[in-house]
């Protein structure tokens, strides 16, 4: 299995980091070349935030048509507008157009004073809506959002607390900034084919994982999103830039999980990860 997905990454010209395969929960292949360590996962750390979220609806303490300003704890004055999007528009990116990232020393007030047109219901990708909804996430559980993530995500999958990244002011980022080991990565994405169990235990609800998974909007890329999460036809992915994902194929019982630093042709790297999924699933690799 190693070899065949060395040789279609060579006629490529591609190259990773790291990968893993696992189905029906086995490991098939473990493969790191540039070593079993952290790296960079950029916007899945958006993934993890879409998680965070639905642990909070779990626990009765928010659900997506609450009204996300209801949580932001500032005397930042809010515009109408804003005041009446509730969570899914942002867990959809479909909460206005902004800049890719928030600026200066308070993102949030960054933020509320933008020109933003909120009755614009596109898909428009940035940064801004998961910081926006970490933030909210944090007020709602108490604070301490990792914490809360630690306890309640990490720890009962065996993943030691993550590096992240915070805002000026020391909130959790909630778009990128994470890092991760291949196999947590892939660990993530079982936790979601295995519809929120661990072990035999309940870590998100069936429900919250459905909800998550749900393609809500067609993207300029040609596949859905749910919240913060890419759906395709037959598999759904967290996604950061660069080559980051952990595919899920729920029809199959199989996790693809890779990382890597390809700047300029992720979108190829996919493409010959799709190719090497529907070799397993379809019984391919070379003995």
């Amino acid at each position: 299995m190693k070899n065949h997905l060395n040789k279609l990454l060579e006629l490529k010209g591609l190259e990773i980091h790291a990968a893993e395969v696992l189905q029906n929960g086995c490991v098939l292949l473990h493969h790191c070349p540039d070593g079993d360590k952290r790296y960079p996962v950029y916007s899945v750390t958006k993934s993890v935030t879409s998680a965070a979220f639905s642990l909070a609806c779990d626990d009765v303490l928010l659900s997506p048509k609450m009204p996300l300003y209801k949580f932001l704890d500032t005397d930042i004055p809010m515009l109408d507008a804003f005041k009446a999007l509730p969570f899914s528009r942002f867990l959809t990116m479909t909460a206005g157009e902004y800049p890719f990232r928030p600026q200066g020393d308070n993102w949030l007030s960054f933020i509320l004073s933008l020109d933003t047109d909120y009755s614009d219901t596109g898909y428009r990708y940035s940064n801004i809506p998961a910081y926006l909804v970490g933030r909210a996430v944090e007020n709602a559980v108490g604070g301490d959002l990792m914490g809360y993530l630690d306890k309640r995500l990490f720890s009962p999958l065996g993943i030691d607390k993550p590096t992240y990244l915070t805002c000026p002011e020391g909130h959790f980022y909630g778009a990128t900034g994470m890092e991760l080991t291949v196999h947590e990565l892939a660990l993530l994405g079982q936790l979601y084919l295995d519809k929120g169990y661990c072990k035999g235990k309940s870590i998100i609800s069936e429900g919250s994982v459905c909800e998550a998974l749900t393609p809500r909007i067609l993207t300029p890329s040609g596949d859905h999103y749910g919240y913060f999460f890419r759906i395709a036809e037959d598999h759904c992915s967290m996604v950061g830039k660069w080559g980051q994902r952990c595919m899920i194929y729920p029809e199959n019982g199989l996790i693809i999980a890779y990382l890597s630093d390809e700047r300029e042709r992720s979108d190829q790297l996919y493409e010959l990860m799709k190719c090497y999924a529907a070799d397993i699933i379809n019984d391919r690799i070379p003995q």
